[in-house]
């Protein structure tokens, strides 16, 4: 590769004989380098290239905003996110985290802090985001000194999560508000609500988590009629629940609802339903 143009001592702009330009980032990349210099593509095994016009061009236009230590920080963070996950990061991460990171410090300097609304959900869902997003907090705090609280753990698990799995944040932020208000919903219905550190509880957002999944993939589970019916007879106010729920599901995805999902929602809905009542 040949550099092109050095934005700073981590980021650098290169043309590469495969993909043409690319922003190059690493710890120390652009440090001594001038133009024309050329780079070993062994060395990129110690840092990360964007290949991505929209990512190179976002984060061109990030970079000016950001302090140059936290862009650092945030290398180090996701390339040790990246080391520990079996699948490849979408590039949008470093354009994504950097920039919510840089905004969420800002935040606290001016002693704004937003509430997270789903960061049970998001914890007992994605836990090993979850874990990830605990050590990308401490690394901000050991480099930089800033301490971010707990909401902010959880909303760093979720940018993981869109990372991961190659969603859009605003589709996974919204998943985790649909799971956090059906949460709210059979609470509501629930004699006694719901005791949120019991095993059930968290089977209950399991099985939530992997409906969504499976509306969204558009991939039917089977369950005979017969078996719908004999749910409505036997718990009617949890099938009338489930129904419910899943009609939420149907509006907010703006996507089909199997019958068969409310059938299994019943199971999980009565479970609970015993337990409460002992």
């Amino acid at each position: 590769m040949l550099v092109s143009k050095v934005l700073n001592n981590n980021v650098i702009i290169a043309d590469d004989p495969h993909y043409g330009e690319v922003v190059v980032i690493g710890k120390g990349i652009g440090f001594g380098r001038a133009e024309k210099d050329i780079i070993d593509a062994e060395a990129a095994e110690k840092m990360f290239i964007l290949r991505n016009r929209r990512e190179q061009e976002q984060y061109k236009q990030l970079l000016p905003q950001v302090d140059e230590q936290l862009i650092e920080v945030m290398n180090e963070a996701i390339r040790t996110i990246s080391s520990r996950i079996a699948s490849p990061l979408n590039e949008h991460i470093h354009v994504a985290l950097t920039d919510h990171i840089a905004f969420a410090i800002k935040r606290m300097e001016k002693g704004i802090s937003f509430q997270n609304p789903f960061l049970y959900e998001t914890k007992e869902i994605y836990p090993e985001e979850y874990e990830l997003a605990t050590y990308v907090v401490q690394l901000i705090k050991e480099r930089i000194g800033t301490s971010l609280d707990a909401d902010e753990i959880g909303f760093v698990a979720l940018h993981i999560h869109s990372a991961i799995t190659n969603r859009p944040i605003n589709e996974v932020r919204g998943h985790s508000e649909l799971i956090s208000d059906l949460v709210n919903l059979i609470e509501q219905n629930l004699e006694g609500g719901l005791n949120r550190s019991s095993l059930d509880y968290s089977r209950l957002l399991t099985h939530l988590r992997f409906a969504i999944e499976r509306i969204y993939r558009g991939e039917e589970v089977k369950a005979t009629d017969r078996l719908s019916e004999l749910l409505a007879h036997e718990y009617p106010e949890m099938y009338s629940l489930a129904w419910k729920l899943t009609k939420v599901m149907e509006k907010r995805l703006g996507l089909p609802v199997y019958k068969a999902e409310a059938s299994y929602l019943t199971v999980h809905l009565q479970r609970l339903a015993e337990r409460d009542h002992g």
